[in-house]
C-alpha cells in the first residue's frame, strides 16, 4: 500500500488537463485512452449533481473531483452538508478500470475491476466537506483494450446519513426500515420526489440485489419529480414500482397508503410510507397548530 502512495504522488505530478480529443461539459465526460500516455492522470471535474462518465479503452489514469454547483442539502445546524455523498453506478458492460477513493493524498481501494464488472449495482463513498477527496479511476493492464470501456452514470449528494435526505441507505444508516415519525412524516410531503397515494398490488424479492419492489396501484399523485406512474389504459388510475431494502420485509397489505421517496438512478425509492388514515391525523393536528411545514390538498 505505502508503494501505490508514492505511485500516486508521483500521479499527481503528472496531472494534464483533458486533452481536446476529449469532450466534457459540466455534468458528463467522454474520452479516449488512446491519446493518453499509459503513465499519465487526466484530472476530470464534474460540476452537477448527476450525469456520466464513458472512458473508452482505459489507459493511465483518471482524477475525478465532484462539485455540484447546486444545493446538497443543509446539516442540522442549517450552515451546508455535513457529509458528501457520490453514488456511481456501472455500465452493464464496465471493463477495463478499478476505482479508488483518494482522500488527503492516500487512496482507498473502492472497487476492483471484477466488482466493477458485475451485474450493475449502485456503490456509493461519502466523506466530510473539509476532506480533499476524489474518485480515482486506473486502468488496468490488458493486452487488448479494444473491448474495453469503463462508464458510469453518478449522482452527488449532501447528508445522505440523515433519513429524510437519503433515497437509498443500504450502505451504512441503521434504523432505516422504522416507521417514519410525525415529525419525519410532514417533512417528507414537502420534500420528497414523489407523494403518492395508492395500495400494494404484489411484492417482489430481489435476493441478489437484496431489494424489494413493491407494485403500486396510485389513487392519487400529488406530486411525481418524473413519470414514475404510468397510466394504465382508459383507467384513472396509475401504477409504478418503488424500491425499498429486502431486510425491511415488505409485505402486501390492505389499506391505502401515502408513499413518499426519491428518485435514484431513474427508480424510485421509499423513504416514508404511512397509512392514508394516519397521514390525515398528522397534517390536520399539525393544521390545528400551524405547524405544516407546505400545505397539501387532501382528498
Amino acid at each position: 500500500m505505502k508503494m501505490l502512495w508514492v505511485a500516486f504522488l508521483l500521479y499527481l505530478g503528472m496531472l494534464q488537463p483533458a486533452l481536446g480529443s476529449y469532450s466534457t461539459d459540466l455534468c458528463s465526460w467522454r474520452g479516449s485512452g488512446l491519446s493518453q500516455e499509459p503513465s499519465s492522470v487526466e484530472q476530470i471535474s464534474l460540476h452537477c449533481g448527476e450525469g456520466s462518465l464513458e472512458w473508452l479503452y482505459p489507459s493511465g489514469a483518471l482524477h475525478i473531483t465532484f462539485s455540484p454547483r447546486t444545493p446538497l442539502g443543509m446539516s442540522s445546524s442549517g450552515t451546508g452538508p455535513s457529509r458528501v455523498t457520490v453514488c456511481i453506478k456501472p455500465s452493464s458492460s464496465f471493463r477495463g478500470a478499478q476505482a479508488y477513493l483518494e482522500r488527503d493524498g492516500l487512496l482507498e481501494l473502492l472497487l476492483s475491476e471484477a466488482d466493477l464488472a458485475l451485474r450493475p449495482r449502485v456503490h456509493c463513498f461519502s466523506w466530510l466537506p473539509r476532506d480533499k477527496a476524489a474518485l480515482f479511476l486506473q486502468a488496468t493492464p490488458h493486452q487488448d483494450i479494444s473491448r474495453r470501456i469503463a462508464a458510469f452514470r453518478y449522482e452527488v449528494r449532501g447528508d445522505w446519513n440523515s433519513r429524510l435526505t437519503l433515497p437509498l441507505n443500504k450502505f451504512s444508516v441503521e434504523g432505516v426500515c422504522r416507521p417514519c415519525n410525525d415529525t419525519e412524516i410532514l417533512m417528507a410531503v414537502c420534500t420528497s420526489d414523489f407523494v403518492i397515494r395508492g395500495n400494494i398490488r404484489t411484492v417482489s424479492n430481489d435476493v441478489e440485489l437484496q431489494e424489494s419492489v413493491i407494485s403500486v396501484s396510485a389513487i392519487k399523485i400529488h406530486r411525481q419529480k418524473f413519470t414514475l406512474f404510468q397510466p394504465v389504459g382508459n383507467s384513472l388510475r396509475s401504477t409504478g414500482s418503488i424500491r425499498t431494502l429486502l431486510r425491511c420485509g415488505v409485505k402486501p397489505g390492505p389499506g391505502s397508503f401515502l408513499f413518499m421517496g426519491w428518485v435514484h438512478f431513474g427508480e424510485a425509492w421509499l423513504g416514508c410510507a404511512p397509512r392514508h388514515k394516519d397521514f390525515r391525523r398528522v397534517y390536520e393536528a399539525a393544521q390545528q397548530a400551524h405547524e405544516n411545514p407546505c400545505e397539501v390538498v387532501l382528498d
